[in-house]
């Protein structure tokens, strides 16, 4: 006795749940990290089985494991030791996050008498996750116009060029330049010029609708568009929709309203290019519209 109790004196300090069931899933040890986590102290579970609306574990999807995926149950079952990121019912009745670690208990001749849980408050892990995945989302977004960066654009060419050798899928780009920004800077300042770059952005929206054409800004007035499944005129006539809803829209300032046009350069992706051959394609083109007075598009696209 004095034996068991030091035990579970041990169990005790430590900082994760930790509870016995025996064959039947009844609860035989409940330790203080377990009444801490879920708000039941030993003497409300001891004695009743753990499916009993107790812990009612559930997973992401929603589906609760008492009832079908037990962990615990399986592991007795074979013996395995399993992990499991889930989500326990507080006494209080909110949910929260846990991982928990499961593993069979044997008795002298090594048959299975019951199972062991350890679990442990995920929240932390959860919002780190969240965390990281926040800021690998704003690494490829443009802070400022909140559309895809330049960094994220390269990824998006690479992917459709890898779809296009592979499969076939066609797609096109279209490469837009803002007519005299540096102007619109030096004559009104940056945060006019800041204004305006939203609002090319917030315009191209109503064209760009396609769940797999995206809008990136390629660099200070510069963007890229990545359209799929499009042929020539297809591509061109969206060029050309950009440019004449840009060229009607506006941006308000002290002084009124001011106007903007865009230029643009439209190719479609061929199976030999590469990324910088693309680019340069459309970028060839955005000069001649530029050459041609601005406020237009050039295009090769057949």
């Amino acid at each position: 006795m004095e034996q068991l109790d030091f035990y579970k004196g041990l169990l005790d300090e430590i900082s994760d749940g930790v509870y016995f069931v025996n064959r039947d899933r009844v609860i035989t040890y409940w330790n203080k990290a377990a009444e801490e986590l879920s708000g039941y102290t030993g003497r409300e579970v001891i004695g009743r089985r753990c499916s009993d609306n107790i812990l009612v574990h559930i997973n992401d999807a929603g589906c609760q494991l008492c009832l079908d995926g037990c962990p615990l149950a399986a592991t007795m079952q074979d013996a395995a030791p399993r992990e499991a990121h889930v989500f326990m019912q507080h006494k209080n009745g909110h949910r929260v996050p846990v991982c928990v670690r499961v593993k069979p208990v044997h008795d002298e001749n090594n048959n299975i008498i019951g199972g062991v849980e350890t679990f442990s408050d995920d929240s932390f892990e959860i919002a780190l996750r969240d965390r990281v995945t926040d800021l690998e989302r704003k690494s490829l977004i443009d802070s400022l116009t909140g559309v895809g960066n330049r960094r994220f654009a390269d990824i998006t060419l690479s992917t459709r060029l890898n779809e296009l050798k592979r499969y076939n899928w066609t797609f096109g780009v279209i490469f837009i330049d803002i007519d005299d920004f540096k102007k619109v800077n030096d004559t009104y300042g940056h945060n006019v010029g800041d204004e305006v770059l939203k609002m090319l952005t917030r315009t191209t929206a109503g064209i760009i609708r396609e769940p797999e054409t995206s809008i990136f800004r390629w660099g200070r007035e510069e963007f890229l568009v990545i359209a799929t499944n499009c042929d020539g005129e297809k591509l061109f006539g969206m060029a050309e929709r950009l440019r004449l809803l840009v060229a009607n829209s506006s941006v308000t300032k002290e002084e009124g309203m001011l106007r903007i046009t865009i230029s643009s350069g439209v190719t479609a992706a061929q199976t030999a290019d590469d990324a910088e051959k693309i680019i340069a394609r459309a970028d060839g083109l955005l000069y001649q519209a530029k050459k041609a007075g601005k406020n237009c598009c050039r295009t090769d696209a057949k």
